[in-house]
C-alpha cells in the first residue's frame, strides 16, 4: 500500500457502480531546487505579498481568487462559489468510454496517478474493474475535476493498480504547422538502410538503466563547495568537426555504435560513400596522355624562357654559345614548345 498523502477523494463511477477512491501522485520529481540569495552577503531573498489598495503585506489567509474581467474589473471567485459547480465530476471520476489505447495520442499524456481503493467496500468492484480492463485490452475515457478545472483521464492497469493519465483536451494540443522543413527532401534507400542499421546497433534499452547524469554532477558540485574541496572538471568536449554528407555521418554511427558495444569494426558492413565513387572516377576526367603532355609542355616553357634570359645577360659571343646549346639541348622539345606558342597568341 502507498504511504502518500492523497490529493482527491472521491469516488469512480463505472455505469451504477460506485468504487470509492483516493487519488495519490504516480511521479516524484528528483530535480534539485535552489533558492534565491543576495550575491554581496548570501542573504535569502523573499517575496512579500502585498496589497495594492492599502499598501500592506497581507497573510495566506486574506489571500482569495479573482477573476479580471476585460476591463480591469476583479470579480471575486470563492471557493464555496467553485465547490457548488453543477457538474457531476465534483467529486467523481466519470467513465465516459473504453477505447484501444493506440488511440490515445502520447501530446495528450499529462500527469500520473494512482487510483488507490478507500476501505474495503471498494476491494470488489476495484479488482472488477481491473480485471475488465485487463480483458478487453482497452483503457477507460473519464472524465473528472481537480484544481478547479474539469479534466480528461484515461484509466490503465499497472501491476495491480489502476493508474489514471491526465490527458489534454483535444483543443489544447496544438497542430504541427510550420514545424516540418519546407523545402523539398529526397531520402535515398541507401540512406535509410544505414539509418535502419544504425537503429538495429543502438537496439533496445532498459529504462531502469537511465539515470539523472546531471542531477549527479550538480551534487557533486554541491558536495564540494560544502566540504571545501576543489570542484570536479568538466570532460574535455569530444573533438569533432562538421559532417556534411548524411551518408558519412550515418556510417560514423553505426561503426561508432558498434565498437561501443565491443564488435569489431570490420563487421560494421559500411557502405561505399559517393565520394569514394567520385574519387575513382577523378584519374578518368584527367588522363594519363594529357597530363604527360601538360607536363612536357611546361617544362619546354621553362627552357625557353631561361634560354631568353641567359641570352639577355650574357654578351654577343656568349648569344650564339648559349643560342646553339640551348638548340642542342631542347631539340626533342622543340615540338610541344611550338605548339603552344600559337595557343598563346589565339588567347
Amino acid at each position: 500500500m502507498l504511504h502518500v498523502r492523497s490529493i482527491w477523494n472521491g469516488a469512480i463511477s463505472f455505469g451504477l457502480v460506485s468504487i470509492p477512491i483516493k487519488l495519490v501522485n504516480a511521479t516524484e520529481s528528483h530535480s534539485i531546487s535552489f533558492r534565491q540569495i543576495h550575491t554581496e552577503d548570501g542573504g535569502r531573498i523573499r517575496y512579500r505579498k502585498f496589497c495594492e489598495l492599502e499598501d500592506r503585506e497581507v497573510t495566506q489567509g486574506e489571500i482569495g481568487k479573482g477573476y479580471e474581467d476585460a476591463d480591469g474589473s476583479i470579480i471575486p471567485i470563492t471557493d464555496e462559489d467553485l465547490s457548488s459547480l453543477p457538474i457531476p465530476t465534483a467529486k467523481t471520476i466519470e467513465i465516459v468510454a473504453f477505447v484501444p489505447a493506440d488511440r490515445i495520442d502520447p501530446l495528450q499524456m499529462d500527469a500520473a496517478y494512482y487510483l488507490q481503493a478507500s476501505g474495503a467496500p471498494a476491494a470488489k468492484p476495484y479488482t472488477l474493474l481491473r480485471e475488465a480492463l485487463k480483458r478487453s485490452n482497452k483503457v477507460a475515457i473519464a472524465k473528472f475535476a481537480l484544481r478547479g478545472r474539469e479534466r480528461l483521464g484515461m484509466l490503465r492497469v499497472v501491476g495491480d493498480a489502476i493508474a489514471m493519465h491526465g490527458l489534454l483536451w483535444p483543443d489544447e494540443v496544438r497542430a504541427p504547422e510550420g514545424v516540418a522543413p519546407d523545402a523539398d527532401v529526397t531520402v535515398r534507400d541507401k540512406e535509410l538502410d544505414l539509418a535502419d542499421a544504425l537503429m538495429d546497433t543502438l537496439g533496445e534499452v532498459d529504462l531502469e538503466d537511465l539515470h539523472d547524469e546531471y542531477r549527479e554532477a550538480v551534487e557533486e558540485v554541491i558536495a564540494a563547495k560544502a566540504s571545501g574541496e576543489a570542484l570536479p572538471q568538466a570532460p574535455e568536449p569530444a573533438a569533432g568537426g562538421k559532417v556534411l554528407d548524411l551518408m558519412a555521418a550515418l556510417e560514423n554511427s553505426v561503426r561508432a555504435a558498434r565498437e561501443s558495444r565491443g564488435e569489431e569494426a570490420e563487421h560494421a558492413e559500411v557502405k561505399s560513400l559517393p565520394q569514394r565513387e567520385t574519387a575513382r572516377a577523378a584519374p578518368k576526367q584527367t588522363g594519363g596522355k594529357k597530363s604527360a603532355s601538360t607536363a612536357k609542355k611546361t617544362a619546354a616553357k621553362k627552357t625557353t624562357a631561361s634560354a631568353k634570359k641567359s641570352t639577355a645577360k650574357s654578351g654577343q659571343g656568349t648569344k650564339k654559345t648559349a643560342s646553339k646549346s640551348a638548340a642542342s639541348k631542347s631539340t626533342a622539345k622543340k615540338t610541344p614548345a611550338k605548339k603552344a606558342t600559337p595557343r598563346k597568341r589565339s588567347a
